[in-house]
């Protein structure tokens, strides 16, 4: 006689099937929620660690195989949501309130299309479902509110029960705070490192981020007074190195690579840009402008992971001078697919860290 389909039942079959990328029980990990049976239909929550989760469709169809193994099973419905988790906190760093997760992009030296990675990057996850902010920490030559369509912003300045707290300016489902809307378009900003330092730790304390997945830093090239104070200030979830494959930005990449490890920064993995180009009246042929494989070389040789190439084209250019990154523009583009990619893996690597 058969036996009747129980809560216990559907769990004890979604048991094996682990998260691909933390490789546990989605069962043991709480990412089965909600169990309903009305007599052959089975229905339940699945409870992502990402709403950018790089393996969604292998996870579900995972689970509807495990559960049809069930006798009487007739239909499978799985609710799919995300609950981002929070990384560690660290005794000696100060979070921000809110904001779950805290992530640097950077670059060894500068023209590696750094600021290009990270605002697509955060607009892919926003176009995810994930709540975004993007704090530009160039000082010197902040160009993500060019590229995000908010040149012209002007953001507010309200009186907080601590001092001053700036509004974010926002678009494309991210938020953005930027020493160029402090500043004129022309100005140079003429510091030393203290003050750099300064205006970089009221970014983070002295806005009001609201509720984030996300926080992307989006820092200067180099290895200096920036990094620095990013590393010591805040519990940070990870760094992402940006470099292109060019042997002379391969070896400033594994410097700055180096100099976050040694601060104890988790490395989540290399970006390679730039990794060829794509001429817009032959799409099928590729160029290695700045040579091949230097990405995917550093990446072994270092022991991190290679998180995506991203090939060079001209509407990816246009794209951050018009203020429409590409992964609005045209989501269907070779960049667009690469920077998505990215994102997803990111988010990943992030969740990884957040529980491991």
């Amino acid at each position: 006689m058969t036996q009747p389909l129980t809560s216990q039942a559907i769990l004890e079959v979604l048991q094996p099937v682990q998260d691909p990328e933390l490789q546990k029980s989605l069962v043991d990990l709480n990412m089965i929620r909600n169990v309903q049976i009305d007599q052959g239909n089975v229905s339940f929550t699945l409870v992502l660690t990402t709403p950018a989760c790089p393996l969604r469709e292998f996870i579900v169809e995972d689970c509807q195989k495990a559960v049809r193994t069930l006798p009487g099973v007739q239909e499978v419905s799985i609710e799919v949501t995300a609950e981002t988790p929070q990384q560690k906190s660290l005794p000696d760093r100060q979070g921000i309130a809110g904001v779950k997760n805290i992530l640097a992009i950077s670059s060894g030296k500068g023209g590696v299309g750094k600021s290009t990675i990270a605002v697509n990057v955060a607009v892919s996850l926003a176009q995810s479902g994930a709540k975004v902010g993007l704090l530009d920490a160039d000082i010197y030559g902040p160009n993500d509110p060019t590229m995000l369509g908010l040149a012209d912003a002007q953001v507010m300045v309200r009186q907080g029960p601590q001092g001053d707290v700036l509004e974010p300016a926002f678009n494309y489902g991210v938020k953005l705070v930027s020493m160029a809307f402090l500043i004129d378009k022309d100005q140079p900003v003429v510091w030393r490192g203290p003050m750099l330092n300064g205006v970089i730790r009221q970014f983070l304390y002295q806005v009001d981020w609201g509720e984030l997945d996300y926080l992307l830093v989006d820092m200067p090239p180099g290895t200096g007074d920036a990094q620095l104070t990013m590393a010591q200030s805040v519990p940070m979830a990870g760094v992402v190195i940006v470099t292109t494959p060019q042997t002379v930005a391969l070896l400033d990449s594994r410097k700055g690579l180096k100099m976050f490890q040694q601060l104890n920064v988790p490395v989540l993995g290399i970006v390679e840009n730039m990794s060829y180009f794509i001429p817009p009246d032959m799409p099928d042929k590729k160029y290695d402008i700045f040579g091949s494989g230097g990405g995917q070389k550093t990446a072994d040789e270092l022991g991190v992971p290679l998180l995506g190439c991203v090939p060079l084209e001209i509407p990816l250019r246009e794209g951050g001078d018009s203020g429409v990154p590409i992964t609005i523009s045209a989501p269907d583009s070779p960049s667009a697919k690469a920077l998505r990619e990215i994102a997803n893996r990111i988010a990943g690597k992030v969740s990884v860290v957040a529980l491991a």
